[in-house]
């Protein structure tokens, strides 16, 4: 029997490997302004596929119907629900604009200062820390200062809402169609990526399915908190009398921030309700905060971002979406923990692969 001839590198294969790397990098620089939007697509058609593989059945050698039908559904579970909170928020928070500005104007700090808890908690620091000298007027006219500021800041902010919303659908519409081919031509793109990357067929399986399963845990562990947070902090704040569709969107992207999350929210909403003598209602909520919102945080996150994070332990977890968010922003909490995920995936398969080296280095 012939043995297979030993596969050895020449000049010419440096060569190729060289100018392969020169273009790819080039490539990369071309689509780097699209990079998230075609990452988005690859990994929504990981998680799509199964849908898409019924969705197909139904509709045989008709490939390019099915990818349609498969981004229509994914439109329309992603988009309508976010056209309808969209509107919802910008209306309560146009109302809760209004009713702010008519409360500093009708003289409600003076008033909620005035307060006997207030008071209090002035005369406490100014006795605690004497240098301050703290006095109402002086805090009246920096809260008049702030509200003038913070105008500016909404003006400012609502322009930057509708440039936002435009590159936020020119973005969405650009991973459609990147989802419509990544569908269609699933089984191929797969089948070149196998051919590609020299690994075996099953440390490729390993690697695929582990970016799947990551990549659900994350989307389930982030922004389902995120909703779930959201809903019922939002419910709180209705209840209390606050708008609760714009408090309960701003406590859903709140809770993306590590270490504070909706306390950023209703912590200052507990206080104001405290200072307007309502203290039944900021106890309410505060304890409502801390044992509804707080533990859907607490618990509900770890236990679905833990299922299929490569064995990933609560503080790997912590760090690779905190890290996550620090380099990349809001997208980071979907790439930390596929980045860390796929590094103890690799080190898995080093450990396979070299197991007698390693063994070996052991025992000396």
């Amino acid at each position: 029997m012939n043995k297979q001839k030993k596969f050895q590198m020449e000049t010419k294969h440096w060569v190729l490997i060289i100018l392969l790397l020169i273009s790819i990098t080039a490539c990369y620089y071309l689509v780097l302004p699209y990079i998230n939007a075609i990452i988005f697509a690859f990994i929504l058609s990981l998680l799509c596929f199964p849908l898409h593989q019924k969705i197909n059945k139904l509709f045989k050698n008709k490939p390019n119907i099915s990818a349609v039908i498969t981004c229509s559904i994914i439109t329309f579970i992603l988009v309508i629900p976010f056209l309808f909170i969209f509107m919802a928020v910008v209306n309560q928070g146009s109302a809760f604009t209004d009713s702010s500005y008519k409360w500093l104007s009708s003289g409600g700090p003076k008033s909620l200062l005035n307060h006997p808890y207030a008071q209090k908690i002035i005369d406490y620091i100014n006795h605690s820390v004497p240098f301050l000298n703290i006095n109402i007027q002086t805090i009246i006219h920096k809260i008049t200062e702030v509200a003038s500021q913070l105008g500016s800041m909404l003006l400012n902010f609502s322009a930057k809402i509708l440039s936002d919303a435009t590159s936020f659908f020119i973005n969405f519409f650009l991973m459609l169609f990147v989802l419509f081919f990544m569908l269609r031509d699933n089984n191929k793109v797969i089948d070149t990526l196998r051919h590609l990357i020299p690994l075996t067929r099953s440390q490729e399986d390993e690697l695929l399915n582990e970016i799947t399963k990551v990549s659900k845990s994350a989307i389930l562990g982030s922004f389902l908190t995120a909703l779930a947070q959201g809903f019922f902090g939002g419910v709180a704040m209705y209840i209390v009398g606050f708008p609760g569709f714009f408090w309960g969107t701003v406590m859903a992207f709140t809770s993306f921030i590590p270490l504070i999350g909706t306390a950023l929210v209703w912590i200052p909403a507990s206080l104001y309700l405290l200072f307007l003598g309502d203290w039944q209602w900021s106890l309410f909520l505060a304890i409502w905060s801390i044992l509804i919102v707080g533990s859907i945080d607490n618990f509900l996150r770890p236990i679905l971002m833990k299922g299929g994070n490569a064995g990933m332990n609560t503080i790997l977890i912590f760090f690779s979406i905190m890290g996550g968010i620090q380099l990349l922003g809001l997208i980071g909490i979907l790439y930390g923990p596929i980045i860390f995920s796929i590094t103890i995936v690799l080190f898995k398969l080093y450990k396979i692969e070299f197991k007698t080296f390693l063994d070996h280095q052991d025992k000396n």
